[in-house]
Order: C-alpha cells, then sequence, then structure tokens
C-alpha cells in the first residue's frame, strides 16, 4: 500500500531466552524471530522501525537484519523513580541473581551498593551463592529483565536474608509467569514489593491488586521513543 512508515511497538521480545543452542535439533527462537521481523517490506520511509524493551541478552540487537531499525529501551528509570519513593531509600542495595543481569543492568546503579549473586542449574534446582556485596542491615533489591518461575529469585532472596538483609524487593521488567506461577510470590511475604511493568498484558490482569506485586507503566518510555 506505499505506507509513509511502518513502526511496531514490541515491548517484549518473547522468544529472547533462546539466543543459542546447546545440543542438536533446538531452535535459537530469538534469532528465528529476529530474521521474521527483519523480512518486513520497506516502507516509503526506509526501514521498519521496532521499539522493545529490556531484551534478553545484549548480543540479540545484532540478530536483526537491515528492512528493521530496532530501538533498545529499559524498564530501569521506572524503577530508580520507584526507589526514591522508599522510607528507606538511603539503605537501598541493588542485588544481581547472576553475572547476566549485572552485565546489562550496573551501569543504571552507579549511585548504588551493588550485591553480584550466582547460580548454577543442577536439573530443576537452582543453586544460588554471593560472588561479591554486603547485603546486612540493607533493604535489597533484585533486578533482572524477565521472571518466568520465579525459582531464581525466591533462592536469591533466601540467601540475601540468610546474609542479613533487612528487606528483599524485586523488578523484572517481563512478569511471564506461565502456569500461574505468580503464586509462590504472593502465598508468602518474603519480598516486600514485586515491580513489573505491563509488558505481558495477560500477567497484569493476573497479578493486579495482589501484594506484593506493582504494575508499572510502560507508556511513557514508549511515547518517548515514538519522538525519534
Amino acid at each position: 500500500m506505499f505506507i509513509a512508515s511502518f513502526t511496531l511497538i514490541l515491548p517484549f521480545f518473547p522468544t529472547g531466552t533462546a539466543e543459542r543452542v546447546d545440543r542438536e535439533g533446538e531452535i535459537p527462537t530469538a534469532v528465528t524471530l529476529a530474521r521474521i521481523l527483519s523480512h518486513i517490506p520497506l516502507s516509503r520511509g526506509g526501514p521498519t522501525g521496532m521499539i522493545t524493551f529490556d531484551i534478553h541478552a545484549l548480543q540479540e540487537r545484532f540478530y536483526f537484519g537491515d528492512n528493521i531499525t530496532p530501538c533498545f529501551e529499559t524498564g530501569i528509570p521506572l524503577l530508580l523513580e520507584e526507589l526514591k519513593k522508599l522510607p528507606d531509600a538511603k539503605d537501598v542495595v541493588i542485588a544481581y541473581p547472576d553475572e547476566g543481569a549485572m552485565k546489562r543492568f550496573h551501569t543504571f546503579f552507579e549511585d548504588f551498593d551493588e550485591v553480584v549473586c550466582t547460580k548454577i542449574r543442577k536439573g530443576n534446582e537452582r543453586l544460588v551463592s554471593l560472588k561479591e556485596g554486603e547485603p546486612e542491615g540493607k533493604h535489597v533489591v533484585i533486578v533482572d529483565d524477565l521472571v518466568q518461575s520465579g525459582g531464581t529469585l525466591i533462592e536469591c532472596g533466601k540467601l540475601l536474608l540468610e546474609k542479613g538483609a533487612k528487606k528483599i524487593s524485586a523488578f523484572c521488567t517481563h512478569g511471564v509467569f506461565p502456569n500461574d506461577k505468580h503464586e509462590r510470590f504472593t502465598e508468602n511475604d518474603m519480598f516486600e514489593n514485586f515491580w513489573i511493568t505491563d509488558s505481558c498484558p495477560q500477567t497484569v490482569k493476573r497479578v493486579k491488586g495482589q501484594k506484593p506485586f506493582k504494575i508499572l507503566s510502560l507508556a511513557g518510555r514508549i511515547a518517548q521513543a515514538l519522538e525519534f
């Protein structure tokens, strides 16, 4: 139809957790979806523009072809505003459940002390240990890009409490929670706050109004990104 321009708003890049394969026959779905999107026809204005938030692995930005121009945004500024409102804001320490999360997000938290955990997957079991940092007596906020079953976050929270953390909160841009896994967090009081954005609308419907979840809207961040 020879449209002037085309912009795709994809707040959550849903297949991004599978960006590599470990055994023959598996499909790297992050690469596959990026290739599909890269075949959107050119408009009169040129390549398709795409806006997405907190993609799972930084290298995924290089999976897209020339027919699409991805704009990689983040939900972290929404969290920073929430942290300012906390009564114990001066005692907040940022924690990362693994080195991958630390690499993605640590530049946003240069004014905060940080804690880095490390994890080993042993079948369905997650073994979490403290790599560096001091959580004792602090309100520790665990930061990651997405949460699915929540197992790693729970194990990380337990460890930090054992190490003397005063309170535990969490932020994940994308709350996926398949098969009602969010109930693991509503049925116990380990987490003071659990912030997620509205990038996964079906999850928002399930958790809205339930403690400890707090929903942050991406609308303002999307509006800013569209001004490019």
